[in-house]
């Protein structure tokens, strides 16, 4: 099994560095992965917005995936995997930074990372089977391949309202190291669910910044 592999089949307490930062910059290097991945803008808490359909979509895709072995479809290199956090990447148009009073002007790339033994045709099954299922539109959902490489990061505790002083802690770590940012912010949801808002001051988030980024598509990149 790879290591990414290794990395889906367990829990986060076994890959802490990825899962349960420091409460302080570090630099970590992450390895390639594939992701289910929708992308999307608008406010994140809009509860009939694309966001949130855009979790369903993401969630359903991975666990029929994951619920594969009890199938007639038996997957290639498959193994029993956790589905992992929540990722997403943010930004807005014309903006440095990011600013919270603005949810309506996000653009977001949500994504579930998958195992490795999922190919292209393994998830074009998998889609398929969602929307003749559970009759949800997936046609915005697309298999990632991401190479994020170096990147700093941090655990995030408290509200939004405290979060510039945290990226402030990045910035200045960067800078101090001779490393320059290449992305737009990275947050994972430490404990996000499918019914959870995003943008929740009670939820734990890590905060990443890559130094160097890469992110394929069959949708020509991104």
């Amino acid at each position: 099994m790879s290591e990414a592999g290794q990395w889906h089949s367990t829990s986060k307490k076994e890959y802490r560095e990825y899962y349960l930062p420091k409460n302080r910059p570090e630099i970590i290097d992450i390895p390639s992965f594939k992701a289910v991945a929708v992308e999307g803008k608008g406010n994140p808490n809009d509860k009939d917005g694309t966001y949130q359909k855009a979790i369903g979509i993401l969630y359903a895709i991975a666990y029929t995936i994951k619920m594969s072995r009890k199938t007639d479809h038996q997957m290639d290199g498959y193994f029993d995997f956790v589905v992992p956090p929540l990722e997403g990447l943010w930004w807005q148009e014309d903006t440095q930074g990011i600013d919270y009073d603005r949810k309506d002007d996000f653009n977001w790339i949500s994504f579930l990372r998958l195992p490795d033994f999922v190919t292209q045709s393994e998830f074009t099954w998998a889609v398929e089977n969602v929307q003749k299922k559970k009759k949800l539109d997936c046609s915005q959902a697309w298999l990632m391949e991401c190479e994020e490489g170096l990147c700093v990061q941090i655990m995030h505790h408290g509200s939004f309202d405290t979060e510039p002083e945290t990226v402030k802690q990045m910035d200045a770590y960067l800078m101090e190291h001779g490393y320059k940012f290449a992305a737009k912010t990275h947050m994972l949801a430490c404990e996000m669910k499918a019914t959870s808002l995003w943008f929740d001051d009670n939820i734990d988030k890590i905060y990443k910044i890559c130094i160097n980024k890469t992110y394929h598509s069959d949708r020509g990149g991104k």
